[in-house]
């Protein structure tokens, strides 16, 4: 293979559409936006809009109430992932694993809020790990290895 020889991939690169070209080219005329109207013009937004009747979602009474700004979000993080830092060296699996080490060994960020742990993967070491939450099979796979999960 020389430098001269390569070649991108059949079709990896087409050449753009032109339009308002001619009607035997396909795109002529009208360019693909039909006849009249403000949809076949530029700069038109429509979202939303009757036609100057009030829109529906101005209609509809707004009711109830979400819980979405008071929910706890969890950074997860799966058994498999504390292994492979383990193994890699990035934590030391004879002291307690919290949210300062995690960060240290760059597997969550600083800003990242309350802990979960999960069962994803495999622990071979008996380590002691402190979260905010934790699954039943993540506690009882620790707990099998003679390690420790508290939950804060």
């Amino acid at each position: 293979m020389k430098l001269n020889e390569i070649r991108d991939n059949l079709g990896a690169r087409t050449d753009r559409m032109r339009v308002g070209r001619g009607e035997g080219s396909g795109k002529g005329k009208t360019c693909g936006s039909g006849q009249k109207g403000q949809k076949s013009r530029t700069g038109v937004a429509l979202k939303g809009f009757e036609g100057g009747q009030n829109p529906l979602y101005r209609r509809l009474p707004k009711r109830g109430f979400s819980n979405v700004m008071f929910a706890t979000n969890f950074t997860v993080i799966n058994l498999g992932q504390l292994q492979a830092a383990i193994e890699a060296k990035k934590i030391d699996a004879s002291k307690t694993i919290n949210h300062d080490v995690l960060v240290g060994a760059g597997l969550i960020k600083g800003t990242a809020p309350a802990l979960k742990l999960l069962a994803k993967g495999e622990l071979k070491q008996a380590v002691n790990i402190e979260v905010a939450k934790a699954s039943k099979t993540a506690c009882d796979m620790v707990e099998k290895l003679k390690g420790s999960v508290t939950i804060a």
